[in-house]
């Protein structure tokens, strides 16, 4: 459903003008998303020390907890337009996190194992859900999170395939399922890496192109040497980096896949090209005097926007998810996640070993 249409439906139903429903009809619900969001933070860091739990996962279990309060239709509007438009600025500053220069020094040979994983991740993902008997929009969910960078992929990801039948537990299903068996990777690849004998460059490479989520690359990068860390994080970046053309591809394929029946459009995803866009400024701004001290304080500023808009984003997926509809999902749901996540650990450990023998 399109924030306009839930608006136009609002109005119909309340006999409000549409200028007084756009201004208060978001309220409510971006206050409640908000407010999970501000929850989730404080929990995530009294829980450092006990459990690593993300604050976007539980922002995303509160908001599942609080959705019978979300479904009243006064919550509609301002659910579809965090997770559409606050989602995808968040999505495009995210660009600000790189740097161009950081990704060239990772070598040409480097670029190439991160890039065959990543692709053939995405198509196993879809291979794999439609041999369970799911929808190929599952699979590609599966794919890219467990490709590209578990949850902000997959919000990114969400809103470049159509609308169908459970999409938004979907979505949470897959937050939830590589947010988990990223937390076993952090722990166990590089135990693996270590039995396999890599190097610590292939080490850090290793942990930066298989593990999902930024916080446990640096975690299982930091705990093996500085060096590691180091590597696991540019290469990390560099599939962040990627989320653009594969969220482009993503949506290019799906608007084929549907146009004999007319059920979809070629996406015009503005917040991917602004993504770039604040790469190449990220590059280009830090080394110019006149601007770098300027653009060091806009950056923090829009960095923690970002932060926090991924954060009501997803606190406003999760409202807008019954807990109902996720138990319904079934093993071939975590299978279809953990074959992806398999793949891309699998074909990266196979190419680092070949490069290295």
């Amino acid at each position: 459903m399109e924030i306009r249409d839930g608006l136009i439906s609002h109005v119909k139903a309340n006999g409000l003008p549409l200028t007084l429903t756009l201004r208060h009809g978001l309220v409510p619900s971006l206050l409640l998303a908000a407010a999970v969001a501000v929850v989730s933070t404080i929990l995530a860091t009294a829980l450092v020390g006990l459990v690593p739990f993300p604050s976007m996962v539980i922002a995303l279990f509160i908001g599942m907890a609080l959705n019978p309060i979300a479904q009243r239709p006064e919550f509609n509007p301002g659910i579809v337009f965090c997770v559409k438009t606050v989602l995808r600025c968040a999505v495009a500053l995210l660009g600000l996190r790189i740097a161009m220069g950081e990704i060239v020094a990772l070598g040409f040979s480097t670029g190439i194992i991160v890039i065959l994983a990543m692709s053939i991740t995405v198509v196993g993902g879809c291979l794999l859900a439609r041999s369970l008997g799911q929808s190929c929009y599952f699979g590609a969910l599966a794919g890219v999170a467990s490709a590209v960078c578990g949850a902000s992929a997959t919000l990114a990801t969400a809103t470049s395939l159509p609308g169908y039948q459970g999409k938004e537990a979907d979505v949470a299903f897959v937050v939830i399922a590589v947010n988990a068996l990223s937390t076993l990777a952090m722990v166990l690849y590089p135990l693996m890496c270590a039995a396999l004998g890599l190097s610590e460059q292939a080490t850090g490479i290793m942990l930066g192109a298989t593990i999902h989520d930024v916080a446990q690359v640096v975690g299982a990068g930091y705990a093996v040497s500085s060096e590691v860390g180091n590597t696991a994080v540019i290469v990390k970046l560099f599939r962040v980096f990627l989320l653009l053309p594969v969220v482009l591809v993503i949506g290019y394929w799906f608007a084929r896949k549907g146009a004999a029946n007319h059920t979809a459009k070629v996406p015009m995803p503005t917040f991917a090209f602004v993504f770039l866009a604040l790469c190449l400024v990220n590059s280009v701004a830090p080394s110019v005097p006149a601007l770098a001290p300027s653009y060091a304080w806009a950056k923090g500023w829009l960095a923690d926007f970002s932060t926090w808009g991924l954060l009501i984003a997803i606190a406003a997926l999760g409202l807008g998810t019954s807990l109902g509809a996720l138990k319904r999902l079934g093993w071939r749901h975590a299978a279809t996640v953990t074959g992806a996540t398999l793949v891309m650990a699998g074909v990266v450990t196979t190419a680092l070993l070949i490069v290295e023998t």
